[in-house]
Order: structure tokens, then C-alpha cells, then sequence
């Protein structure tokens, strides 16, 4: 017996939810107060015990419809298959095994979601919770805050390890990867707070800073197969490292496209001097994630999932473990010989940002929700020295409601809701957050045309998955996104008469590349402005050891990626990971 039911669930300030049962479709303007059974269900305790059948809901996740199959025998949910759906890939992957797991396992929807995958976590308990109702079981009302029970604090026996990495996302995995294979006598433990690995970097298009790679020497891209590692140091001499940390870099980021290649990992896309994707349309954060994860695995490190580092372990001025606390809310200390931090920063806690960088806790992020600078405070107490925290790099076009990183097409401007431009379209600062808060509804829309779309993929992308309106014309699009059509048709108008003149542009104060296309068609996407990611952090030296604030190592503690002070961003995370492992692989007493 097959059942179908239709649920939406709007994931905003206002939920819209809509369920189908019987061929009616019944929407309301907020999440109802319980999840009930249609009266034409069976309603005793005996009818519901015995209920079964499969029921095909249409949830919304956070990019969009998702189709849960649930499976109910004899009063019970036994089988939730997750089928079409718009979910980030490399989120929906981990995540759904273990939202099934815990949904299964507790016989309720009722149960923790799964940190780093709240909204999609959301969605398949709200879809078991409707399945349920409809075939008339108690169950309750399902809203993003549900969660299982709370769990009774208890204190654990000490663990000892060789090595304790905490943070389990491109810094993290890459260290403990590397003191594996440069120590493969190592007890390695991994912590990582959220319940999937990997952090911001499985979303990143581009691979950067990477030289000596296979895809440079096939594009004959000599200034970086050749010589290169002179020229990576000459480039990043003014970048704002030590010289010796620039150098340990370079050396890194020579072997990095081999070492990658080790565990299947192919960047075979180079443009544009050092930037790499996996392929012309494929993004390199998620085939680099994947290849990390399966590595990790394969060298039987012990990685430990809803594990939040919480302080490190000092004794006499050396680091000598951490203590952490386990999503079932059990404590415990890990005693180690070396202590890699990796940890992320801290664009997602607003308090910090207003802290150490005043204004930009204004704006959203578009990091990972992870980045909550859990170690800020605990490196300020220890007196470890701390660099450049007021350094926040802002990225300046993310899809409003999904957070995509967007933009690159070859020309595009930004509109406000009366379809007028209101800044320079240049400026990618704190500035132009603030500018787009400004307008009406704090709204602001990029867009581009036909030749846009075909100049760079992830506008390709964007497009052909649905974040973008598209029309064919100016008004049509004008209409689409909510924008007046006549103030966006005098702008255009404007815009394409001051390029086809070549004279300077109003507002960036050269003239534009070209007009816009004649015919469509057009793509228009609301944005916001965001912060990407916190430069500043713990300062470390060349080998990733931390440092006091008088310049002395820490011994026994290192750290990697966006929880120190670095110049660079992704790839830069890796090598120091790397150095970090490296390091703590080959001092163990």
C-alpha cells in the first residue's frame, strides 16, 4: 500500500507549510500548533498500532523540495529514503545517514539534528512527523527547535594519544592525515564539534595558490611548473607572513597537487595562473573533502564526530591535551604528546566580530556555522600571541536565501527593488554590506545577461540549478524579482548608452567592458554582501607551533587554517595542516 502526502515546509522568519492527504491541499501561514492525524485516519489506539503503508512526502530543505519516502509497519517507522532533492551534495550525503539513524533508532522524529545540517535535518524529521500523523500514530509538533532528550552530564576517564587534532575540516584532516603517514606508529585522535566532517572548504569553488600541479603543466602554465617556487615566494613576499612561513608555504604548496593525486583527488582544471577546480564544471572543495574523508578512514584514525574541544591542558607552559564534550553530553579529558588546533574562525559568532572587528558583525556569513572562535578565548588566557583579528574578508555577492557564493560572470550590476544602481559595483568591502542594507527592504539584486551566463560557471551553475530569475526581457525580469520596471528599464537604457559611448560609468568611474546583450535572456538573483572569512587568529611560526606573546613556541601545541593569523585562505589551511602534522609526527617523545 502506497500513500502520498504533500508537505512544504518554508524554512524562513514565516513558515509556509502545505500537506496533501486525500487530494486537498490545506496551507497555512505558520507551522500549526501540533501535527495531527486527517480525521479519516484511524483514530484508536488498536487502528494505530496496526498502521502501515509508505507515504511520499515533499518536504522543503534548504534548497528546496525534498522527497522522503517513509516506511511505517505495525504502528512503527521502519524505513526513511531520501529520493529527489536540492541539497547541497556534499552535506546531504553525511548528513541523511545519520538523521535515518537517529529517526530509527529513537522510533520519533524527535531526536537531534544533525549540526552543519540543521535545515535539511529539519526537513526529513518534519516529513516523518507528517507520514506518522497521516497514518493516524501521536507524534508532536515538529519545528525547528525540536530535539531528543536532554541527556544527563556525566564525566569521563581520561583517554591518552600520541596526537589530538582538534577541528575535523581541511586543516584538521590534512594534519592528521600527515602525521599518520609520516608516523605511522601515531595514535591519532581527530575531534570534530559538528556531526559531519569537513568545514568550509567542502563548498569552495576554487582551489587556490597551488603551483607545480599537473593541470599547470598541461596548460603549459610555466611561471608555476617552472621555477616555481621562487615565484610563489616573490608573489607572497608583501602578503603579510613571516618570510620563513612564506617559504615553508611555497615548498608546501609544491608537493600539494601530488600528495592530493596520492588519495585520488584530481584538480584538472587550472585557470588564471594558480586557481584550480576539479574540473571546468566541477567545484574543487567537494572532490577535496571526499578524497580527505575516505583517507582518514582508510589509515584508521580515531575520528570522533559531535565532539566540541572546550580547553587545552597546560602544565608548566607546555600544552598537554584538551578537553572536549560529546553530543551525549559526556566530558572528558585527551592526554596528548602534541595538540594541532584547527578550529575555524569566528564569522559566525556576532559577539567576536563586534569585538575584534567592529561593524562587520552586521552583516551574515557565508562561512560555515562551525566558525564560532571557540579557542579565541582560550588562546588569550594561556597569553598566546594574537595577530591582525580586525582583518575580515568580506565576499561580495551570496544568494539570499541559500548563501551560494555567486558572481564572476564578465559583466553584471547591482539594482536596488526601485531599479536603480546605488553603488560601485567594484567595491567588495564592508562598504558594500552596508550599502545593500540601506536600500529598501535591505534588497539588492546582481544581474547579468546571456554572455554573463556563458563567461564563468558558476553563474552557469546558479542559473541552470534555479537561484536565478531568468527572463526575456528587462521587465519581464524586473517583474520576476520584485523590482520596478520602469526604473530598471531608464537604468539600463543609461547603463548601455554610456557603454556603447565608451564614456565613463557614474558610478565606477570607467568606462564599461560593453553593453548589455540587445535580447535576452536576462538573470537577476537577489544578494547580499558577507563575511567569508575571519584573516586574523593565533600567531604560529614556520613549523605551526603557537606562539606566546614574547615570539616562543608553545610546546606540544600547533595550529592551521582560518584559527590563525594566515594571508591566504583554502589551500593555505591544507599546507599548514600538513606542516602541523608533519611537526607533531616526528617530535614525539
Amino acid at each position: 500500500m502506497k500513500k502520498k502526502g504533500l508537505a512544504s515546509v518554508v524554512l524562513a522568519a514565516s513558515m509556509m507549510l502545505a500537506a496533501c492527504s486525500g487530494g486537498t491541499t490545506q496551507e497555512t501561514t505558520q507551522a500549526p500548533e501540533t501535527t495531527a492525524a486527517p480525521e479519516t485516519e484511524a483514530e484508536t489506539t488498536e487502528e494505530a498500532e496496526a498502521a502501515g503503508g509508505t507515504y511520499e512526502i515533499t518536504a522543503a530543505g534548504y534548497g528546496g523540495e525534498m522527497q522522503v519516502t517513509v516506511t511505517i509497519a505495525d504502528g512503527a517507522v521502519t524505513d526513511i529514503a531520501l529520493g529527489e532533492n536540492h541539497e547541497s551534495k556534499v552535506v546531504i550525503d553525511r548528513a541523511f545517514p545519520l538523521i535515518r539513524e537517529r529517526i530509527l533508532e529513537a522510533g520519533t522524529p524527535v531526536v537531534d539534528s544533525v549540526s552543519g545540517a540543521t535545515f535539511s535535518s529539519y526537513a526529513v524529521k518534519w516529513a516523518v512527523g507528517q507520514a506518522m500523523a497521516e497514518a493516524g500514530l501521536e507524534v508532536e509538533e515538529i519545528t525547528m527547535a525540536t530535539a531528543g532528550p536532554e541527556k544527563e552530564a556525566v564525566t569521563l576517564d581520561d583517554v591518552e594519544t600520541d596526537i589530538v587534532v582538534v577541528g575535523g575540516g581541511p586543516a584538521g584532516l590534512a594534519a592528521a592525515i600527515t602525521a599518520k603517514e609520516t608516523n605511522d606508529a601515531a595514535n591519532i585522535i581527530v575531534v570534530e564539534k559538528m556531526d559531519i566532517l569537513s568545514g568550509n572548504g567542502k563548498f569552495d569553488m576554487n582551489f587556490y595558490d597551488l603551483i607545480n600541479s599537473e593541470a599547470q603543466k598541461a596548460a603549459g602554465n610555466e611561471k608555476w611548473t617552472v621555477n616555481q617556487v621562487e615565484n610563489f615566494i616573490e608573489a607572497k613576499s608583501s602578503a603579510g607572513d613571516t618570510p620563513e612561513r612564506v617559504a615553508v608555504w611555497a615548498e608546501q604548496e609544491n608537493q600539494l597537487d601530488a600528495w592530493l593525486r596520492g588519495m585520488g583527488v584530481e584538480l584538472d582544471y587550472n585557470y588564471s595562473n594558480m586557481n584550480h577546480m576539479a574540473k571546468e564544471d566541477q567545484y574543487a572543495g567537494e572532490v577535496i573533502q571526499e578524497g580527505m574523508e575516505k583517507r582518514a578512514y582508510e589509515l584508521g584514525l580515531d575520528i570522533r564526530t559531535g565532539t566540541k574541544g572546550t580547553d587545552l591542558v597546560m602544565e608548566d607552559g607546555r600544552c598537554v591535551g584538551v578537553t572536549v564534550t560529546n553530543n551525549n553530553n559526556e566530558s572528558y579529558t585527551i592526554k596528548a604528546k602534541n595538540t594541532i588546533i584547527a578550529t575555524g574562525g569566528f564569522c559566525s559568532s556576532k559577539e567576536l566580530l563586534a569585538e575584534y572587528a567592529p561593524g562587520y558583525e552586521v552583516l551574515n556569513t557565508s562561512n560555515q556555522i562551525g566558525t564560532t572562535g571557540d579557542f579565541v578565548k582560550v588562546f588569550e588566557a594561556n597569553g598566546f600571541k594574537m595577530e591582525h583579528m580586525d582583518n575580515v574578508r568580506v565576499f561580495p555577492s551570496i544568494i539570499v536565501p541559500n548563501r551560494d557564493l555567486t558572481g564572476g560572470a564578465d559583466l553584471d550590476i547591482l539594482v536596488n527593488k526601485e531599479g536603480q544602481r546605488f553603488i560601485d559595483e567594484t567595491i567588495e568591502t564592508l562598504e558594500r554590506g552596508t550599502a545593500i542594507q540601506a536600500q529598501t527592504s535591505g534588497a539588492a539584486f546582481m544581474l547579468t545577461d546571456g554572455t554573463g551566463y556563458d563567461s564563468f560557471y558558476r553563474i552557469r551553475k546558479h542559473v541552470d540549478a534555479g537561484y536565478f530569475k531568468q527572463a526575456d526581457t528587462w521587465e519581464g525580469l524586473a517583474e520576476e524579482l520584485g523590482i520596478d520596471p520602469a526604473g530598471l528599464t531608464e537604468t539600463i537604457e543609461k547603463f548601455n548608452a554610456a557603454a556603447e559611448a565608451g564614456e565613463n560609468d557614474e558610478l565606477q568611474g570607467a568606462p564599461a567592458a560593453r553593453p548589455f546583450d540587445a535580447e535576452g535572456p536576462y538573470y537577476g538573483a537577489r544578494i547580499e554582501a558577507a563575511n567569508h572569512m575571519t584573516k586574523g587568529g593565533v600567531s604560529c611560526n614556520e613549523k605551526a607551533q603557537v606562539l606566546y606573546e614574547d615570539g616562543t613556541p608553545v610546546e606540544g601545541l600547533y595550529a592551521a587554517g582560518e584559527v590563525t593569523w594566515q594571508s591566504g585562505g583554502y589551500s593555505q589551511s591544507v599546507s599548514f595542516g600538513r606542516e602541523a602534522g608533519k611537526q607533531a609526527a616526528t617530535t614525539l617523545e
